[in-house]
């Protein structure tokens, strides 16, 4: 399989425009999100899940 070059912030070509870090911008200060619900846990493993599916799918098609 042919690689491709990642682009902008995922190929390390990010660039902010009057020196701010863009990662600090993005974030909200206070988000309202309830970290202890299940349905929050949920969410969390099911994309956990996919990433980690994902990595290996990558590191078997390198071999």
């Amino acid at each position: 399989m042919s690689e491709r070059q990642g682009s902008g912030a995922t190929g390390g070509n990010s660039k902010t425009s009057g020196g701010q870090d863009a990662s600090k911008k993005d974030v909200p200060e206070d988000f309202d999100i309830d970290m202890e619900a299940a349905e929050t846990e949920k969410a969390a493993v099911a994309i956990q899940s996919q990433f980690r599916k994902f990595q290996k799918k990558k590191t078997d098609d390198k071999s």
